[in-house]
């Protein structure tokens, strides 16, 4: 199952989950190995099976998700894994899917294969969280990511920022893009930092997330960088100046509904969204209840004043505050970084 979730890991198929099989003999001899790499390609199971060939007749399946039972751009699962006369299915998470939720395991148990249920199925939930979030809220997950000093400012109040924290933490950064579908940020990052929004690391030639734009009422400039990144931009009336923008304003007509935003990414197959910039925007969402998971990277600095926070919000009382759930911290070069998650 651990080969499974690793081989999975390297694909990003969303708005699809991240499946791997690995299909074994009685012995533990690995016959095949399959993880599902885009919509519409073979999925997990048809990829080991089809490895195993004649080899499959009695073997075990492993699989990091339960097997659908329905068709879709391919044909179940359930099919190709009873006429290949698999004879046990180790599953290792239930698909929160409404269309398979638990099909797929009754599927294959009238068809008279052993099945075994919830093998490590935290480590797969964990190694595609958005999937899961997304078949739950009908959403995209929404992390919020911060660089700032130890005493809690992400910027001057000149607007300038860096650097906050040192190199390893903005590597580490640029990791997170990488495993991200999309990064959001508000026009007036755009503005301000005039920034591309891309993975750029050492040697690095994987995948890039979509650039996401929350505008407004002004335009963006016309030479912005990001504009090369075919940004996918969102606003309270159309403008005319990308080729994919997105008309999506609140009850006023003044600003963009985010509500809507998060499920128009999450209908587009962009389920883990990372939030760049501003406090602005990242104060809108929060105020909306859309944050679901922060990074914070606190940079061995203190700035002695009073400059730009996260939110742009005022913190009246300490009522006002939520309680997270801070699920690591780790140090990163001579910067720490903080991860937590909403609980609501």
């Amino acid at each position: 199952m651990r080969a499974a979730i690793e081989r999975a890991a390297l694909e990003f198929p969303h708005p699809n989950p991240r499946v791997g099989a690995t299909l074994v003999d009685d012995d533990g001899h690995v016959l095949g190995v399959g993880a599902h790499v885009e919509p519409g390609a073979p999925h997990a199971e048809a990829l080991a099976l089809a490895e195993a060939g004649q080899r499959a007749g009695g073997a075990t399946l492993v699989v990091t998700l339960e097997p659908c039972n329905h068709h879709g751009r391919t044909p179940p699962c359930t099919d190709a894994i009873i006429a290949a006369g698999v004879r046990r299915v180790v599953v290792g998470a239930a698909d929160p899917d409404r269309r398979v939720a638990g099909a797929g395991v009754s599927r294959l148990r009238a068809a008279g294969i052993e099945v075994v249920e919830g093998v490590l199925s935290g480590l797969v939930e964990e190694s595609d969280p958005a999937y899961f979030h997304h078949r739950r809220t009908g959403r995209s997950r929404i992390t919020v990511k911060a660089a700032m000093t130890l005493d809690g400012q992400t910027a001057a109040s000149d607007g300038s920022s860096q650097w906050v924290t040192d190199v390893e933490a903005r590597q580490d950064a640029h990791r997170l893009r990488a495993a991200s579908d999309a990064v959001m940020v508000g026009a007036g990052t755009v503005r301000l930092d005039d920034p591309r929004l891309d993975v750029r690391l050492p040697d690095y030639t994987g995948h890039q997330p979509r650039p996401v734009v929350i505008a407004g009422q002004r335009p963006l400039p016309p030479g912005a960088r990001i504009l090369e990144r075919n940004p996918l931009v969102y606003l309270p009336r159309p403008i005319g100046l990308v080729e994919d923008e997105v008309v999506l304003a609140d009850g006023t007509g003044g600003a963009v509904d985010l509500q809507q935003v998060v499920v128009d990414l999450a209908e587009r197959g962009y389920l883990e969204v990372m939030v760049e910039g501003g406090a602005r925007l990242a104060a809108a969402l929060w105020e909306s209840n859309l944050i679901d998971r922060g990074v914070f990277y606190l940079g061995s600095m203190v700035a002695g004043g009073v400059g730009t926070g996260v939110f742009d919000r005022v913190f009246l009382q300490m009522a006002k505050g939520r309680p997270v759930e801070i699920t690591s911290v780790d140090r990163v070069g001579p910067d720490l970084r903080v991860e937590w998650l909403f609980r609501s």
